[in-house]
């Protein structure tokens, strides 16, 4: 197992004009492929669950977790060697698994003020320690949301509060949404969230977060205010299709991201305008697994799928309506057709996972079958 690297290009830009080849375009292109970099990691299983570091002192590190069925899966953590271009694994901190991880997260703790440590999800939220020395990864904690019982339901998703790093939200198929706090091992706040299994939970702040579900509803919790929620979206075509993935941007906590299930569009929200969407993103030829918005930029978003493809979009036009306070007009996606992503990449298969890293903001991790990649982008 190892990987490659070297001058690749990641993708074509989509929705250029052509223009007639000249000297300069040519000097361009060859240094768009110098700067653009592919690195492969090939593990010894399907790839689900995929998280980027974000610890200053751990650039180009990760974390992977298989997708077998049954019981025994596994854990990854590995680091790309700038030097040699090579993603390697670290037996040392490789782990058994009980099923198969529905989300992987290293704390969001950049500074390295907290001890280094790593979130999963399956049938059961788990914490784990990666020791100082990087000798060995230990289970911190065991977190069961059920007080009635042992056994709870199975966990989809969760997501670490990066304001307030004790603080980690889960979903559930019990239609509950349960916020932790893992410095006291206990149950903060728990709450029925939906009318059916919740897929996907995101952070917007301190004390607020969304959740997406099999009812079709995109709803905003405020801790605050524990009783009621808003619904900012529900899907229409037809009314009640499950949505499966939720992206909130961190940058600019006005808007969202929301997958339908089974759907190639992509639905952006602003939460001062329910209901609506901004806009829809259409270039997709089969259905979206995953997205991520810049960790860096306001208005770029990376989604990915099953006709293989990532593609990232430039999303600055529907910010018009700023100056003027009206709804967005989703101008963008009306405009000859829809709007075109400005960078395409085509995988070796179908696309189940997305990362855009926060600490190294121009790279972009994918996870198709059993490879990891690593995009310059």
């Amino acid at each position: 197992m190892g990987g490659t690297g070297g001058g690749v290009g990641v993708g074509d830009r989509g929705g250029t004009p052509d223009r007639g080849s000249s000297e300069a375009d040519g000097e361009e292109e060859q240094q768009k492929q110098q700067r653009s970099e592919i690195y492969t990691y090939e593990a010894p299983w399907h790839i689900y669950a995929m998280n980027w570091s974000v610890r200053r002192d751990k650039k180009y590190r990760l974390a992977i977790g298989s997708l077998l069925e049954g019981y025994g899966n596994r854990v990854e953590i590995v680091q790309l060697d700038e030097a040699t271009g090579e993603i390697r694994s670290d037996p040392a901190l490789s782990f058994e698994h009980p099923y198969p991880p529905t989300k992987a997260m290293f704390v969001p703790d950049r500074d390295c003020l907290r001890p280094d440590l790593l979130a999963t999800s399956a049938d059961f939220l788990r914490i784990w320690r990666v020791a100082d020395d990087s000798s060995r990864v230990e289970l911190r904690a065991f977190l069961n949301g059920n007080r009635n019982s042992e056994f709870c339901g199975p966990l989809t998703s969760f997501d670490w509060n990066e304001a307030e790093p004790r603080r980690i939200g889960t979903s559930s198929i019990d239609t509950t949404c349960t916020v932790w706090d893992i410095d006291r091992e206990a149950v903060d706040t728990q709450l029925i969230a939906h009318d059916k299994e919740v897929y996907d939970i995101a952070w917007g702040g301190v004390g607020v977060f969304a959740s997406v579900s099999a009812d079709g509803s995109v709803r905003v919790f405020d801790l605050r205010d524990k009783e009621h929620s808003t619904i900012i979206y529900e899907s229409a075509d037809p009314p009640g299709t499950p949505l499966v993935r939720l992206g909130w941007n961190k940058q600019d906590p006005r808007y969202m991201a929301t997958i339908i299930m089974d759907s190639a569009k992509v639905v952006v929200l602003d939460i001062r305008f329910p209901t609506l969407p901004v806009v829809e993103l259409h270039r997709h030829q089969a259905s979206v697994n995953a997205i991520a918005w810049a960790p860096h930029s306001s208005c770029h978003i990376c989604t990915a799928g099953d006709d293989s493809q990532a593609l990232i979009w430039d999303l600055s036009s529907m910010g018009s309506d700023q100056a003027s306070g009206h709804q967005p007009v989703a101008s963008a996606a009306t405009a000859e057709g829809g709007l075109d992503p400005i960078l395409a990449y085509t995988a070796g298969a179908e696309i189940e996972q997305l990362q855009w890293s926060s600490s190294q903001p121009d790279w972009v991790a994918i996870a198709f079958s059993t490879k990891l990649q690593i995009l310059r982008v």
